[in-house]
């Protein structure tokens, strides 16, 4: 979904809202919008269908960076990237009750987004994974367990090449759960 052509008829935004319907079905705590080249207006529509499916749920909807869309369409919080606003300028102006996740790549980042508002993180690139190189090589289980433990308690995630086989061996050392793109992203 990447073109300006997408629209709510689109086999990959209807894929998108199956999506959304299956994370509630299983009860994945939070799912993210992370459709970054979608029109706005195209954008706020899927969100607001997805949250029109989420709401009431155990699940909760996150939008990649664009919290005034997220806020807009009735999602739950947003997702911000290391070039979006600051975590502490969207609780500012969205509240409390919005969620705010932070990428982070370092533990001084993820620090940052803890102080600044943020109500968890997510960390990596943990292990290899063609959609993480641009971040730099593989952090590792040793640095997710620096960050984990040096953030005492505060919610880190764990992202990049994780499987089902690796997954596990993210909570062992400390984090409280894991995130995978990679996962959902083909509909076939």
């Amino acid at each position: 979904m990447t073109t300006s052509k997408t629209t709510p008829d689109d086999l990959k935004f209807i894929f998108i809202l199956h999506l959304v319907e299956t994370a509630v079905f299983v009860g994945l705590p939070l799912f993210q919008i992370r459709e970054k080249n979608l029109p706005v207006r195209v954008l706020y529509e899927l969100v607001y269908r997805a949250a029109e499916i989420t709401r009431g749920t155990a699940t909760r909807l996150l939008v990649n960076d664009r919290f005034d869309v997220a806020r807009a369409a009735g999602a739950d919080g947003v997702h911000l990237t290391a070039s979006s606003m600051p975590p502490r300028v969207v609780r500012e102006t969205c509240g409390e009750d919005f969620v705010i996740g932070v990428s982070t790549h370092s533990l001084e980042s993820a620090r940052a987004a803890r102080h600044g508002g943020a109500d968890f993180v997510v960390f990596g690139p943990v292990f290899e994974t063609e959609s993480k190189r641009a971040y730099g090589p593989p952090q590792g289980l040793e640095k997710l367990r620096e960050v984990a433990t040096a953030l005492e308690g505060f919610p880190v995630l764990a992202i990049g090449g994780i499987t089902i086989d690796n997954a596990e061996s993210c909570f062992a050392v400390g984090a409280s759960g894991v995130a995978g793109i990679s996962w959902f992203n083909r509909p076939d």
